[in-house]
């Protein structure tokens, strides 16, 4: 988009001489002020997105075709984090809010709830993602969020959900979004889509090196659902017995899982990259078995060259580290 309005730039200036020079200068003197020319501010055109996982998804489907304002940092909690009073006005005046839903965004929730009372077009993706129900200890300690309810919010762990989530998104872009074109928008998404494909079938082939009695997945808290299902797993337990990472476990909780631990033999404790480890590291040293605590990026991208800069890198980073840290031994 910067680029477009570059060359606009430059155009009035060529057919208007000193004039549009000067019109330019104006125009950069208000953007100084905030005061953005139409194509540069965050109005009915640009698309705002919540969390950095659909960031990616949704600048994968858009390319050049409209602005796309990511919200949530590199390596930010998802749950926990806030935005600030300009990120607010943007989220007002989108053209199309993308967010996950089911409870996820907890620090925007308010926010959220809030442009979509005032009319902003809006995707909650996760909610038309076929989602699944928490396991049953999430249930039993309030499930995820304030507004989740039972529904698990973390989808993006199946790349078959993903696949769903890109068509959606890409019709909603194509619905709400002006000056899109549409036949491109849904070139990208199935150029996308393919590569979805091509993840699924090589993420299913790598975790055919776990045995079965060894898939058993314990993480800080309940993210992996998705994933359990889709490449048959089982969720034996989480640190903290819950959606979110704004809950904390007591100690009959660590107790209790401790006690699942030893009965499963579970070798690896995965504790998400963004949050931290220690309750993991309590945890394995309170099951009384050598359980090695290993680092996934569950929730959140990271900045580039730091292991999950895109979804498909950040889903092929922990198929290697579960694989790796379930793939064999005794347990």
């Amino acid at each position: 988009m910067r680029a477009r309005g570059a060359r606009r730039a430059r155009g009035v200036r060529g057919k208007h001489g000193v004039r549009g020079g000067l019109c330019v200068l104006a125009l950069a003197l208000a953007a100084g002020c905030g005061l953005l020319p139409a194509d540069q501010q965050s109005g009915s055109s640009g698309i705002v997105v919540t969390t950095n996982i659909l960031g990616d998804l949704t600048r994968n489907i858009v390319g050049d075709e409209a602005e796309v304002t990511v919200l949530m940092g590199p390596g930010a909690d998802p749950h926990s984090f806030a935005i600030s009073a300009r990120q607010a006005a943007r989220i007002e005046d989108a053209g199309l809010l993308i967010h996950n839903g089911l409870g996820l965004e907890e620090g925007v929730a308010r926010n959220v709830r809030a442009a979509e009372e005032a009319g902003v077009p809006a995707l909650a993706v996760a909610e038309e993602a076929d989602p699944l129900p928490f396991a049953e200890e999430a249930h039993e300690t309030g499930g995820g969020a304030e507004e989740g309810g039972d529904l698990d919010p973390h989808f993006w762990t199946d790349p078959a959900r993903v696949r769903t989530a890109v068509g959606l998104i890409a019709d909603r872009v194509v619905a709400a979004v002006d000056g899109v074109d549409a036949d491109a928008v849904r070139a990208n998404a199935q150029e996308y889509a393919a590569e979805l494909g091509r993840l699924d079938a090589w993420m299913t082939e790598e975790f055919e090196a776990i045995p079965p009695e060894r898939r058993s997945l314990v993480t800080n808290h309940h993210v992996f659902g998705y994933l359990a299902e889709r490449y048959g797993f089982e969720v034996v337990g989480a640190v903290i017995p819950s959606g979110t990472t704004l809950a904390s476990p007591s100690a009959a909780d660590l107790e209790a899982l401790a006690g699942a631990i030893r009965e499963a033999g579970v070798p690896a404790v995965f504790a998400d990259s963004s949050q931290p480890d220690r309750l993991a590291h309590v945890l394995a040293d309170e099951a009384g078995v050598e359980a090695e605590v290993i680092s996934l990026y569950s929730e959140s991208l990271t900045g580039p060259g730091q292991g999950a800069a895109t979804y498909l890198e950040m889903m092929r980073a922990n198929t290697e580290a579960i694989v790796a840290g379930l793939g064999s031994g005794s347990g």
